[in-house]
Parts: C-alpha cells; structure tokens; sequence
C-alpha cells in the first residue's frame, strides 16, 4: 500500500474541472432526455429511443475526428494551451444545446461540443502523465478521472431535483455550458508559477505519424484497444441510458432516474479514488480483471428487478466495478508499451473507448425500441465478461514471458 501523499498544481485542478465539466456535458441530456424528446419530436416512448442512442452516436464522431489530429495539436501548440480552447468548444457546444429549438440542430450543437470533448478525451490523461511522469502517474489519473464521476454524480442529482421543482431543462444545461468556460480559463489565464513549463520544439507530424505506427505494430495494443472498446461500451450503456430505464420501465420520477445514474457515478468514484490513493501501479491488472468479474456478476441482474432500491444497489455495485476500466487500462498500457510515445498510446486507446460508447449506446437504443430497454441491458454483462476475457489472456501472457525470461 502506496503511502505517499499526492500533490496537486494548478493544473491539476484545472483537470479536476475539465473531467466535471465533460462529465455534466456528456449525462445532462440523457438525465433530462424524456422530457427534451417530449418538446423536440422524437418520444422515446414511441419508438424515440435509436434517435436518443444517435444523438451520443453524433457526439462520438465529432469526438473521433478531434482525437485523430488532438496529438497534431498538442504538438504544435502544446497541451495545455490545446485543452484551453478544447474545453471552451466544449461549453459552446453544450450552451447551443440549451437553446436547440428542435432534434436536427440539438444533433448539430453536440456535433460542436464533441469537438471540444475529443481533445479533452485524448489529451487530458497525458497531460497529467506529463505532470508527474516521475511520482507514479497512474495514481494521478486514477484520481483525476474520478472527477468524472463526481460530474455525473452532482449533475444528475442537480438536474433531476431543478426539473421535479420546474426548472426547464434548457437552463440547467445552460448551467453545465458554463462549466465548460470556466474551465478554459483556468488553462488559459496566466499564472505567475509556470507549473508546467510547454515545449518551445514543434513536434512535426511525421514524428507524431512514425510514433502511431510503433504503437499499432505491437499485438498487445490490440488487447487494450479491444479492452478499452467494451468499457467504453459497458460504462456509456448504463450512465446514458440508466435515467430513461428508471423513469420508464420502473415507472418513477425524473428525480429518481437522475438518483440511479449519481449512484452509479458514486459507485465509479469510490474504485477510481481508492485505487489511486491506496493501489500500487504493479497491480492495477488484477484490479481491472476483478472489477470485470465483479461487473459481470452484478449487471446480469439488472433486467430482472422491478424493485427501485434493489435495482439502485446493484447499480451502485456495477459502478464499483465499472470505475477502474478506463483510466487503469489506459495506465496499465501505457507501461506495457513503455518504449513507445505514452502521449499517443492515450490517445489511440480513447479513439477505442470513445467509439464503444457510441456504437453500445445506440445498438441499446435499437434494442429498446424492439424488445425493451429491459431486454437490451444483456449488453453490459457482456461488455464486462469481454474485458474480464482479455486481462485473463494477458495476464497468462505476462506470466508466461516473465517464466521466459528468468529461464533464459
């Protein structure tokens, strides 16, 4: 157990608001999703639920494009100026959205946030890898991407709540915009200690080219690609479409769904905080593949209970699992493919993640619209028994060079 205390510059708080800040953006609108579908024209209820699932489908796309060239950009003008301005697209993005007068243009401003939240998405856990690259980073990332949670936690509790007492759904997501603004600045005004000094070299792209095609030759990429795919996808399944199945499956309130989504959040942050506080970088392996175990066991009961503080436990216990995927396995691969640029292994693995979310999210929502929501959160299990697959096979892998080695 890891009892060194971890110390926070500017910029790491910056992080802290930048990952609150995605987080509200990416669950207000499926926290507040029936009642915007009601006033846009497209009730979820009536055959509404693959355009709710296309509208995090629009999102992933904006989000790939501005992952693909974030490591150009973070070359060019360095990280911090990069996650600056990302997260301003981001708050624009996410204030046109409140004033969306119908589904085409709520489907355009998300376009627009995306772009913002791409470069959040690929650039934001390197940039605390460069902070303290010499301090074991993989605690750092762990706690800044409970931050994430905390967003969801405090958003969707927040949202539901303001629109039970009336508070239209337009100004709350307005709420969130300026989340986004007041993130940027944090990265953007000067700051009279330089915590973190930016390269003054451009990195030309035919560096940053030659470091993506090392990286996609080693076969164990490949696993934590295909690792990162289904966490992306077990995680966005429950956190978008978690609100929507309380409020019309179990028949409760919007408050209620806002409630599920902040306890599966709660539970995120509990694993991601202990882990980086308590979790030593050599063993964040077996916590990825247990807490896969844990997720299998526990989402498979999701369809079956009817109970509201049942379905509310497990939901708990699925966050629990679900919260050390994203940034361990990030982490994890990182010092697997240790010979390799950190910065773009980042980056490759959320153009995985990212996409998980999208294609998981809307092929739920298809299957909502035929069978019903309840039959379509068989995809979590699954998503969690393919990651647990994965850190078997590597973990046997690992064992099985290490035997080599010390043979040799």
């Amino acid at each position: 157990m890891s009892k060194k205390h971890l110390k926070f510059c500017r910029y790491d708080y910056g992080q802290f608001c930048a990952n609150f800040s995605y987080a509200s953006g990416s669950v207000v609108i499926p926290v507040a999703l029936v009642a915007m579908s009601a006033q846009l024209g497209f009730s979820l209820e009536e055959g509404g639920m693959a355009a709710g699932g296309g509208l995090q489908v629009a999102r992933t796309v904006s989000m790939i494009f501005t992952m693909l060239i974030c490591g150009f950009l973070g070359g060019r003008f360095g990280k911090r100026v990069t996650l600056g301005y990302s997260a301003l697209a981001m708050g624009l993005g996410i204030g046109m959205c409140a004033l969306a007068p119908s589904y085409s243009i709520l489907f355009i401003a998300i376009l627009i946030a995306g772009l913002g939240e791409g470069v959040i998405e690929g650039l934001a856990t390197p940039f605390t890898q460069d902070l303290h690259v010499h301090d074991e980073p993989g605690r750092y990332i762990s706690f800044t991407h409970g931050f994430w949670s905390v967003g969801i936690f405090v958003t969707v509790l927040l949202t539901g709540w303001l629109m039970l007492i009336g508070i239209s759904w337009r100004y709350i997501i307005g709420g969130v915009a300026a989340c986004g603004i007041i993130t940027s600045m944090i990265f953007l005004l000067p700051s009279k200690k330089n915590n973190h000094p930016e390269h003054t070299d451009i990195v030309k792209s035919k560096v940053i080219i030659q470091q993506v095609k090392e990286i996609i030759r080693k076969p164990r990429f490949w696993l934590f690609f295909t690792a990162i795919f289904f966490a992306g996808g077990g995680e966005f399944c429950l956190t978008f479409w978690s609100a929507s199945y309380i409020q019309i499956n179990l028949k409760a309130t919007v408050w209620a769904g806002g409630l599920g989504t902040a306890l599966f959040a709660f539970g995120m942050f509990i694993s991601r905080a202990g882990q980086g506080y308590f979790v030593k970088q050599k063993h964040i392996n077996l916590v990825v593949l247990y807490a896969a175990i844990l997720g299998v066991i526990s989402s498979i009961f999701l369809q079956y209970t009817m109970n509201l503080t049942v379905f509310f436990i497990i939901l708990t216990i699925c966050g629990i699992a679900t919260g050390p995927f994203w940034p361990s396995i990030q982490s994890y691969a990182a010092d697997c493919l240790n010979q390799t640029d950190s910065t773009m292994v980042f980056i490759l693995l959320s153009c995985a993640g990212v996409p998980g979310c999208g294609v998981f999210t809307l092929v739920m929502g298809i299957i909502g619209d035929h069978f019903g929501l309840d039959k379509a959160l068989i995809l979590v299990p699954i998503c969690f028994s393919v990651i647990a697959l994965i850190f078997i096979i590597d973990y046997k892998m690992k064992n099985k060079r290490q035997k080599m080695a010390s043979q040799n």
